[in-house]
């Protein structure tokens, strides 16, 4: 060591010295201490029990680890990388919770993934508001959350057509109370009793039966059931009813069966209206069978005739004779 590196030393450990009489400590050579290591923070997740994969948890086993990871949620900040993954665990865990409540909204049009997507956003609020000390059942506590979360969902977006808030719930309101009537009273109810059964007035039932109207669309070119593919509503719009010409062959073959002789009224009455055969005619009427057939082919000759060539009585007759 040099003279100079010496004298520095001196100088240095006289002033340490120096310094540690005047505040009444003993001096200490910085060179002897060794330096304390650096206390290793514990993680936030220290402690949790090993998570599995979540398809081969029993319902018991879910909701075990539930409650750890509910008891540790409490103690992490919100926002931090150790909160969300603890919370995303806790999603993945209840998750059958969000598809139990979609079983009961099955028959709606929406498709399943949606309300899958708005029921797990009811399953966080509810993780968000659980307190574990209340000693109450997180499904328990979850599954109106869930539910509710998915009837706002529909209440919001699949009306067809918007309508209030108000006349919403009231389309609600006017079919339960629709349902307890009719199952009451053995009938359907009036708006009246609607009325009466919601307190409201009759105007504004029946402006709430309008309302429903808006819920569901059904497009023109729309199938009329799912067997008739080709069947649309605005092609039965325009079609005609055959019920028409039955009854205007009716009321044309009138006055044509009214010229026919009392005997072919006689066979046409007995082979049409009751159904027998020309046998049984013949027998009744103390005729051959081939004499019955004779007439009754000249019988519905002439009412052929009068019935295409819209013919006058007489002159449908000659050709029923001619034939």
């Amino acid at each position: 060591m040099s003279s100079t590196a010496r004298t520095a030393r001196a100088a240095r450990t006289a002033g340490t010295t120096r310094t540690a009489r005047a505040s009444g400590r003993t001096p200490v050579s910085t060179e002897l201490v060794p330096r304390r290591p650096r206390r290793r923070e514990a993680s936030p997740l220290a402690g949790l029990p090993e998570i599995p994969d979540f398809r081969t948890l029993s319902t018991l086993d879910a909701r075990t680890l539930s409650t750890a990871l509910f008891l540790r949620l409490r103690r992490l900040e919100e926002g931090s990388p150790e909160y969300s993954y603890v919370r995303n665990t806790l999603v993945e865990l209840n998750l059958s919770l969000v598809k139990y409540a979609v079983t009961r909204f099955r028959n709606r049009s929406e498709p399943v993934e949606d309300i899958i997507q708005v029921g797990t956003i009811g399953l966080i609020k509810a993780i968000n508001r659980f307190d574990v000390e209340r000693e109450v059942e997180f499904a328990s506590f979850a599954l109106p959350t869930i539910v509710g979360e998915i009837k706002r969902f529909f209440r919001d977006t699949s009306w067809a057509v918007r309508v209030p808030r108000r006349l919403q719930e009231l389309r609600i309101d006017l079919a339960k109370a629709y349902d307890t009537l009719e199952q009451g009273l053995g009938r359907v109810p009036t708006a009246a009793e609607l009325a009466e059964r919601l307190g409201l007035t009759e105007a504004e039932v029946v402006e709430g039966q309008q309302a429903a109207n808006g819920y569901i669309a059904r497009s023109l070119d729309a199938p009329l059931k799912e067997d008739e593919a080709r069947s649309a509503v605005n092609r039965s719009l325009g079609e005609e009813d055959r019920a028409f010409d039955v009854i205007e062959c009716l009321e044309s073959l009138k006055p044509l069966i009214a010229a026919l002789p009392e005997r072919d009224r006689t066979i046409l009455s007995l082979r049409f209206g009751e159904e027998l055969t020309q046998s049984e005619i013949g027998a009744r009427l103390g005729i051959s069978q081939m004499h019955v057939s004779r007439l009754l082919a000249r019988a519905l000759a002439t009412l052929r005739v009068g019935l295409l060539e819209d013919l006058p009585a007489e002159a449908a007759q000659a050709a029923g004779d001619d034939a």
